[in-house]
């Protein structure tokens, strides 16, 4: 099918284009940009006039809960809210059940992934068997399956000469590991940041410093291994200024920070709010604003959703005892336009950090409109602004601290391989 997106903001950071452009699509792929392409004619025209045409988003945190944890959500369920956010290519975290250390988990994961014909799965592969820290997967057959990197998920490695070992594996094959940083032993029992407001309401704290000394621990082994290294979910000041330093040194890492942690604090978490119980925890004003700096001078290199559905009846048990994790795939693009718009980033540096930059951490071809790529396109309004509607969200989890609010930036299409995978018409 030939499709015409015409009078639309383009806004293309991997090829610094932000521009009135029209887009031609034929085949699944992007055949022109600005100039019809020799012969075309379209089956379909979108006038996207006072719209934003964007790179479909890349997220780089997904917990799409199958194999295994249904209950909370199906494969379905996820990318179909995947799309209505904009959203064309997840990263799925391993910790499902069974845990995804096996290559026929994977296969088995990405066949169902591409039959239902949504967004694009990319599974990050456990790192160790079980995610228990102890063993480490057969890497090189779960890359052959179709994992694009090793994460442990939130489980962490005790023993550093597994970690070492981990480090040396990557380096030999060019794989990058994606790592939480969290000290196990500090952050025991914690259910939010040490400080004033867990003491106030009796809650376990874990301290900034269980983020940093893991983190300096980390680095270093990057640092000696010169392994590719992507550090998940900043939460901390200190977190910042240790990525700042580490790239300054050349080390090869990158990062991101999940999109709450740009608009919420301790604070939030209120009278025991359960929706704002996440890990890592929310942090302190000052931590945000160092997280915000970092977004805004690439120390961060990425924003993700950190997208963990829960289930409802998991979420009304007290604070301490509630399951961690807020949904996020459609809440994405909103909350970071909102965001944008608090600091005055421009929306094409938002696109870079939802969109380009976390495609090249995986190594995916996304996150760009050039001709003869694949056509993953996101339209939406950045002007429009939409109540956030427990039952008008696509995903099972309605657990999100957001709810009720308005936030801006309404998906108008979503294209996947030039296939319009999600509309609002």
């Amino acid at each position: 099918m030939n499709i015409l997106i015409k009078n639309g903001r383009m806004i293309d950071p991997a090829n610094q284009c932000d521009a009135i452009q029209d887009i031609y699509i034929a085949e699944g792929k992007i055949a022109g940009i600005a100039q019809a392409p020799a012969g075309f004619s379209a089956n379909q025209t979108i006038d996207a006039t006072g719209l934003i045409v964007a790179p479909g988003l890349v997220d780089l945190s997904t917990r799409l809960r199958e194999p295994g944890l249904e209950y909370k959500a199906t494969l379905t369920s996820e990318l179909q809210a995947a799309v209505a956010g904009g959203v064309t290519s997840v990263a799925c975290l391993p910790d499902t059940e069974p845990t995804l250390d096996e290559p026929g988990l994977v296969e088995m994961l990405k066949y169902r992934a591409k039959t239902l014909n949504l967004a694009h799965v990319y599974p990050l592969g456990a790192l160790t068997t079980q995610l228990q820290g102890k063993t480490l997967t057969e890497m090189y057959e779960l890359t052959q399956a179709g994992c694009v990197g090793f994460t442990q998920a939130d489980q962490p490695i005790i023993d550093t000469q597994v970690l070492w070992r981990a480090f040396e594996y990557a380096i030999t094959f060019g794989y990058t590991l994606f790592l939480r940083a969290e000290d196990s032993f500090l952050a025991k029992d914690g259910v939010a940041h040490d400080g004033e407001v867990a003491s106030r309401l009796g809650l376990k704290g874990i301290p900034s410093a269980a983020e940093s000394l893991a983190l300096a621990t980390i680095l270093r082994i990057a640092s000696e291994t010169n392994a590719k290294l992507h550090i998940c979910r900043l939460s901390t000041a200190e977190g910042v200024a240790l990525v700042r330093n580490a790239k300054k040194q050349g080390v090869s890492v990158t990062a991101d920070v999940s999109i709450q942690h740009l608009h919420l604090t301790e604070l939030d978490i209120g009278y025991f709010n359960t929706f704002a119980h996440l890990r890592p925890p929310l942090r302190t004003q000052r931590d945000l604003e160092a997280l915000c700096e970092g977004v805004k001078d690439g120390t961060i290199d990425a924003i993700c959703s950190d997208h963990t559905p829960v289930d409802d009846d998991d979420k009304i048990l007290p604070f301490a005892e509630s399951e961690i994790g807020a949904t996020g795939l459609e809440l994405l693009l909103p909350l970071s336009l909102k965001w944008a718009d608090a600091y005055q980033i421009p929306v094409s540096t938002i696109i870079q950090r939802i969109s380009t930059s976390p495609a090249n951490i995986m190594g995916i071809p996304a996150g760009r409109l050039s001709v003869g790529d694949a056509a993953d396109i996101v339209i939406f309004d950045s002007k429009t602004f939409t109540k956030i509607d427990a039952n008008k969200l696509k995903s099972m989890g309605k657990n999100t601290p957001f709810l009720n609010l308005e936030l801006p930036g309404q998906v108008e299409y979503t294209f996947v391989e030039g296939q319009a995978r999600f509309s609002r018409l």
